[in-house]
């Protein structure tokens, strides 16, 4: 038979029962489960531009020789330059944090219904077409675009996403003159190139509403390459020549300082903007038209970059640096973010179209293109490194 409890032990159960009910209550939780999750977090921001490349035989690139937005003479596998598949096997580490390979539907999603530009020279059209060919993986609708000022781009209609490219390779206005009558110019001179540093070059004056990301660049074509001394840049301000005449590297301050200047004022304070620093050539045993040659099987070792891109050296790759820290001195203080690919991009003298340029003679005319790269290639890690730039700069600004 079941025993009876009595009244006085029910009390004397019950009440330590609320006594401890009550002391539990008083403390803090050791777990509480969260309302909502955070999607997409991102941690914070690292040293995505120092770090080595691993071969990773199983890496593959994202697209092939079929992406509409190619530009013939980088689409190294349909010209069938050697090694592309080891070419596209690297991966780049950096040393303190892990950089993501670029989830097009994702990216395309977070970005759903603003616009992405690039300013500056072919080098920048490098970096939008390997963009467009590998953000093409998560929308296979998206068709070529194109509008006044811009040279080429991309429209990805499930996202209504554009990319776009402004070509103006000294970001300043320039133009082709007859020697001017204000102007005193030494014997053998054919004309000049009127750069206005205070002026932004036409293609992308008026672009300011538009674009919810910009990247920015110049310095390519600042040599006497490109402007000999028979047909120099002479640079003007307020209209009037700049006296006494700037030397070119000179005229590179004074634009770098206007241009900064303009993007930061013109510019909506929310548009996030990039730089990219230079990307290094690798011209070997002379320069672009000089035989010089980038017929390599590996990435440079780290013990080599130095005797290649160090100014000191006087080589012909000793301008990307010291380009740089010009171009990073002038950036200190504004809203414009540094995106400083070139280191690791100063070890891939593989990754060059080289002597395959899928044009009959090309080389013979234009030399090997130790500059540029192939896509796929060295520009899709430029495009992992932007993208998460921007995840992190979207979500935590």
């Amino acid at each position: 038979m079941a025993s009876k409890l009595t009244p006085q032990i029910i009390t004397c159960l019950i009440l330590p029962t609320f006594l401890l009910l009550f002391f539990y209550s008083t403390l803090p939780p050791l777990y509480t489960t969260p309302t909502s999750k955070i999607p997409n977090f991102t941690p914070p921001q690292c040293n995505l531009f120092k770090g080595q490349w691993i071969l990773d035989p199983i890496r593959k690139s994202m697209y092939d020789s079929t992406c509409p937005f190619h530009r013939n003479s980088w689409n190294c596998i349909r010209n069938q330059r050697a090694n592309m598949d080891r070419i596209n096997s690297w991966k780049w580490v950096p040393e303190d944090c892990d950089l993501d390979r670029v989830d097009p539907v994702g990216f395309l999603s977070l970005m759903r219904g603003k616009n992405v530009g690039f300013v500056g020279d072919s080098l920048n059209e490098n970096f939008l077409t390997a963009f467009m060919c590998v953000l093409r993986v998560g929308d296979g609708g998206a068709k070529k675009w194109k509008r006044k000022g811009a040279w080429k781009g991309a429209y990805f209609p499930k996202f209504n996403v554009t990319l776009g490219y402004h070509r103006a390779v000294l970001l300043a206005k320039y133009e082709w003159q007859a020697k001017p009558p204000e102007l005193s110019v030494q014997d053998g001179v054919k004309g000049i190139y009127r750069v206005d540093v205070d002026i932004p070059a036409v293609d992308w004056a008026n672009i300011a509403d538009f674009y919810d990301v910009l990247v920015f660049n110049t310095g390519h074509w600042w040599g006497f390459d490109k402007f000999p001394k028979e047909t120099p840049l002479v640079f003007f301000k307020g209209g009037r020549p700049i006296l006494p005449p700037l030397e070119m590297w000179d005229g590179l301050k004074v634009v770098l300082e206007n241009m900064v200047a303009h993007i930061d004022k013109a510019f909506p304070k929310k548009t996030l903007k990039f730089w990219r620093l230079q990307s290094p050539r690798h011209f070997h045993g002379g320069e672009w038209n000089q035989n010089g040659s980038c017929v390599f099987d590996e990435p440079l070792q780290e013990s080599q970059l130095d005797s290649w891109f160090d100014p000191a050296n006087n080589g012909a790759n000793k301008e990307a640096r010291k380009l740089n820290h010009l171009i990073e001195e002038k950036l200190k203080g504004t809203s414009i973010k540094t995106l400083d690919l070139t280191h690791l991009s100063e070890f891939r003298a593989d990754a060059h179209p080289a002597i395959w340029l899928g044009k009959k003679d090309a080389v013979a005319v234009w030399g090997q293109d130790c500059m540029h790269w192939c896509l796929p290639g060295v520009p899709d890690t430029w495009v992992d490194i932007l993208a998460q730039s921007i995840r992190y700069n979207l979500e935590m600004g």
